[in-house]
């Protein structure tokens, strides 16, 4: 193996790490959206928003209501 294919191998082992990492992290949350809105709708469903948020802070909402 030469010295350029070394570079190689390992400059394309580290890009695959980074995107195997990142998978997870990004792109499933952004390809699977409805997953996490069924999720979030379920675990919020107990807790009072009022009793939450610290005073003068706004309560919060949907994140993934489209913004007017």
């Amino acid at each position: 193996m030469t010295k350029n294919q070394r570079i190689a191998v390992v400059f394309g082992g580290f890009v695959t790490a980074v995107a195997a990492a990142f998978y997870p992290i990004f792109f499933y949350p952004l390809t699977h959206r409805e997953d996490y809105r069924d999720v979030q709708k379920i675990n919020r469903e107990a807790v009072n928003q009022a009793d939450v948020q610290p005073v003068g802070v706004k309560i919060w909402s949907d994140p993934f209501k489209p913004s007017d």
